[in-house]
């Protein structure tokens, strides 16, 4: 007898499974044929049920598995097996992808160019000096324990973008507006996610926070230009701060090597002053020595030698003291009278 599905039997609503099988078993034990195809038909119903429960982890992945329900182990990357469906079932989230979290705004668009839509109540906040800004973050994150990501915490991501925000105001709530707009924007980066890390590991969330980046930090419209006027005059102030640090760095080392190069010149000044008067003295001292030895011998050598580095290329004569002193023998009267007598001629 051919099954008709299309009966009230089996339009009614909500046929336990005990009555589908009985219905089936019925139907194909009504002969000698049915009695051999319905083992046959169940045994390969077992078989694909059985064999529901083989399962591939990807290396992006961890496999939870789960018993009714319970966790009972991990799986890593590769073939695995677990009982098949309703006793096990298998979670498999991906442990090594980075995933992004917006406080403040939202992307529209990727683009390009990129649209995004900012979210006020997530992002004006009072900062410590009782100034109003308006900071966005976006928080990277990743799953560092999937079983405590998967069990620990409901709603795990909401979780997550509730503590950054919190953890955004705080920091922000202890910072002046000079330091969230200008020079402290690295270190609120870093302190939003340590605060963010503590207080996701305080829940067991299984979450780790790889990076989080100030998206943008301003004023609210409303005063907009008069901030950029004030942020603008402090740029230039520290950039003519780092000029003249620049200047000084060059013109005192530049001074310091001039004064230690004098230095030098003056030792080096000093070392042969020193030697040439030691030298002068020790030669000074072999003359007494020889001149203590034989006075008028040295005498008359050192009178000749000193006229000789007087008068190095005059012509020199001796006159004996016989000749009485007469020189004018010695002058030359005769080349200067040629020389007059040449001058005087047209």
């Amino acid at each position: 007898m051919p099954m008709d599905f299309n009966s009230d039997q089996w339009s009614r609503k909500g046929p336990s499974v005990d009555e589908v099988l009985a219905r089936v078993k019925q139907r194909f034990q009504g002969g000698p044929q049915g009695r051999k195809v319905f083992p046959i038909l169940l045994g390969i119903i077992v078989l694909l049920w059985l064999a529901s429960g083989i399962y591939i982890v990807s290396p992006r992945e961890e496999g939870v598995v789960r018993r009714f329900g319970k966790m009972v182990r991990i799986t890593s990357q590769g073939l695995h097996y677990h009982l098949p469906y309703p006793i096990e079932q298998v979670d498999r989230p991906r442990v090594t992808e980075t995933k992004r979290l917006e406080i403040g705004f939202r992307t529209i668009d990727p683009g390009p160019p990129a649209r995004y839509q900012f979210v006020e109540r997530e992002s004006l906040m009072l900062t410590g000096d009782e100034n109003i800004v308006d900071a966005q973050i976006i928080v990277q994150y990743r799953i560092k324990d999937a079983a405590a990501f998967l069990f620990r915490v409901r709603h795990v991501v909401a979780a997550l973008g509730d503590a950054a925000e919190a953890s955004l105001r705080q920091i922000i709530g202890a910072s002046t507006i000079d330091d969230a707009l200008t020079v402290g924007r690295f270190r609120i980066q870093q302190e939003i996610k340590a605060l963010l890390q503590d207080i996701m590991d305080s829940y067991g969330s299984g979450v780790l926070i790889e990076e989080v980046k100030l998206q943008t930090v301003r004023p609210p419209k409303e005063v907009d230009a008069a901030f950029k006027d004030v942020v603008s005059a402090k740029e230039d102030r520290e950039r003519l701060i780092y000029e003249a640090r620049g200047y000084q760095e060059d013109v005192i080392p530049r001074a310091k090597g001039r004064a230690a190069q004098l230095v030098r010149a003056a030792e080096a000044y000093k070392a042969e002053r020193v030697a040439r008067a030691q030298g002068d003295t020790a030669r000074f001292l072999s003359f007494l020595e020889e001149y203590r030895k034989a006075k008028d011998v040295t005498r008359k050598r050192l009178y000749l030698e000193t006229m000789e580095e007087i008068l190095p290329n005059i012509r020199k004569f001796v006159i004996a003291s016989e000749a009485g002193g007469n020189i004018l023998q010695f002058l030359p009267l005769d080349a200067k009278t040629q020389s007059i007598q040449e001058t005087k001629q047209p």
